[in-house]
């Protein structure tokens, strides 16, 4: 008996905003056997799948951190899974990993850029996607090396009701700062401060949006951890205080335009003496555990709260990613897979 893996792949380039129906393509393939294994080999089975803004920058053929997707590969992401069988003595059957695998429910590893991984009794195993993965990272390390928050300092955070945004306000909290955050619905601002602790969230599509920013910063932005690009960047550019630091996270505001719209208030950088930087988080691969040490003390004693949206079925992942650039999330977005309680069948 034969059984099939499903697979997601990237089969048309867009321009601009992206078609799911148009942009992927679910196929079935045969699950290699045991036997079909070659020596260091080993299958994983995913459970949750991260969707990231980053996958749309992925699609497009320029020059980036990372080679842009091939016509019909695999749809890139990360995920996290079991390892169903193996002919490899690093990982053995049942190890729980998180991988680059991409959108496929079984995927064949020879161990590059798989960690193993395990979850203590107060986290999940997807927290390794989030607040423990690259999410929780990236606004560690954003946020803390080159948004540098000292305490009494103002931090603005757009996306704040995002996978990354909600972890850098909460860091930034945790710094002792006074946060601000910007969301995109009355009812995301309401979770920033209820739940989050945000001393001040503001929604971009308020119509006097730009008056509650800057009535809400007297004395200026002392670090604003951009996610989002366009005229929420220039707000905050407009805003800015003297030495003030400027984290270019993401742009997603951006990503599905064929006209990406760039900063016309960057002469304040001069003025103010302020500065903008961007960063990838691969670049502080060799410190992560730096993070992963913080973050799991804050998660564990209650200082940074999550939230996630969950996608169901690996076939609805194309959808899902598309949620995310209509801002239907709040906190982290996952696609469930299958339910890691349920062992394979293989």
């Amino acid at each position: 008996m034969t059984f099939q893996n499903t697979q997601v792949l990237f089969v048309k380039r867009p321009r601009g905003a992206f078609d799911p129906q148009e942009t992927f393509k679910i196929v079935k393939v045969p699950i290699p056997t045991f036997d079909e294994l070659k020596e260091g080999e080993f299958l994983i089975r995913s459970y949750w799948l991260s969707l990231d803004p980053a996958m749309r920058t992925w699609m497009n053929n320029v020059r980036s951190y990372i080679p842009p997707l091939a016509i019909n590969e695999i749809m890139r992401g990360q995920a996290v899974g079991g390892v169903v069988f193996s002919k490899n003595p690093n990982f053995k059957v049942g190890d729980k990993v998180q991988h680059f695998g991409g959108w496929s429910e079984y995927v064949l590893s020879n161990g590059k850029d798989v960690n193993k991984i395990k979850a203590p009794k107060w986290a999940h195993l997807r927290d390794f996607l989030g607040v423990l993965g690259m999410t929780g990272m990236t606004a560690y390390f954003g946020l803390l090396e080159i948004g540098k928050p000292k305490p009494g300092d103002t931090v603005v955070v757009s996306g704040a009701a995002g996978a990354t945004g909600s972890v850098a306000g909460q860091i930034a909290k945790i710094k002792g700062a006074r946060v601000i955050g910007i969301a995109g619905s009355d009812d995301k601002c309401a979770w920033l401060e209820k739940e989050l602790g945000f001393d001040i969230a503001l929604n971009y599509r308020d119509p006097e949006f730009f008056k509650k920013l800057s009535d809400a910063t007297p004395k200026g932005i002392d670090v604003y951890f951009d996610n989002v690009g366009g005229d929420i960047l220039d707000h905050c550019l407009r805003c800015i205080a003297r030495n003030g630091r400027i984290v270019l996270c993401g742009a997603i505001s951006q990503y599905n335009t064929d006209d990406p719209k760039g900063p016309a208030y960057y002469s304040r950088l001069i003025t103010q003496r302020a500065k903008m930087e961007g960063f990838i988080i691969f670049d502080y691969q060799e410190r992560y555990y730096e993070a992963i040490r913080d973050l799991s003390k804050w998660l564990q004693e209650g200082k940074i709260k999550r939230s996630e949206y969950i996608i169901e079925g690996l076939e609805n992942a194309p959808q899902g990613l598309s949620k995310l650039f209509q801002g239907e999330n709040t906190g982290k977005i996952l696609v469930k897979i299958v339910d890691e309680e349920i062992k394979s069948n293989l």
